[in-house]
């Protein structure tokens, strides 16, 4: 997978890194863990600028969140609940992760949005239930952006700081980066295929 990661980010530059992190938000087997190092190997290489690969990663995310806070705040829980109780199976989500995240999200306030996005999992679900809480679009922009800064800022030093061995590391990360989509795969079909919910 990193390999053609690799290429697309050669032919697209930032525009195709906004790209990336717009879809790891919908899609996770594109995890940002692979994108934003890749940024920082280009930067390293001296294609790209430091400030340009967060910048672009940063624009990304906050396009890809925007999308389940819209949804969030459009729907509402009752809505959301009532979408998983048609095709929650499909979507492998079940009422009650709803309310868990919903009752996450009052508990801890607006700052979970800051929090979340640099949490593996929680980075894009936690738009939804800051939608559905109808939080500021201010106040989330501005958290929603400082954690993806912040995280694509580190990940993106870590592909800096492999540098030269970032190829080396390739060959080991593309067949784990593979058997992570396998898991993920494997989990879904578990929760849509399993009887019950």
């Amino acid at each position: 997978m990193a390999n053609w990661i690799i290429e697309f980010l050669n032919r697209a530059g930032y525009t195709g890194l906004v790209f990336l992190m717009w879809l790891e938000n919908i899609f996770p087997p594109v995890p940002s863990e692979i994108v934003m190092p890749l940024a920082g190997y280009h930067v390293q290489r001296g294609e790209w600028l430091f400030l340009g690969a967060v910048a672009a990663g940063t624009l990304g995310s906050l396009l890809g969140a925007y999308l389940f806070y819209w949804l969030g705040h459009r729907a509402g829980a009752a809505g959301i609940k009532a979408f998983i109780a048609r095709r929650g199976r499909w979507v492998a989500l079940r009422e009650s992760d709803i309310d868990r995240s919903n009752a996450w999200f009052e508990r801890h306030g607006a700052s979970t949005v800051f929090v979340c996005r640099m949490i593996p999992g929680l980075r894009s679900t936690i738009s939804i239930p800051a939608g559905v809480a109808g939080q500021n679009l201010w106040t989330f922009t501005a958290y929603t952006v400082l954690g993806s800064a912040l995280w694509c800022s580190l990940l993106a030093s870590a592909g800096y700081a492999l540098g030269a061995r970032f190829e080396a590391v390739g060959h080991i990360l593309d067949p784990l980066t593979w058997m992570v989509v396998g898991s993920l795969f494997a989990w879904y079909l578990w929760r849509v295929l399993r009887p019950g919910d």
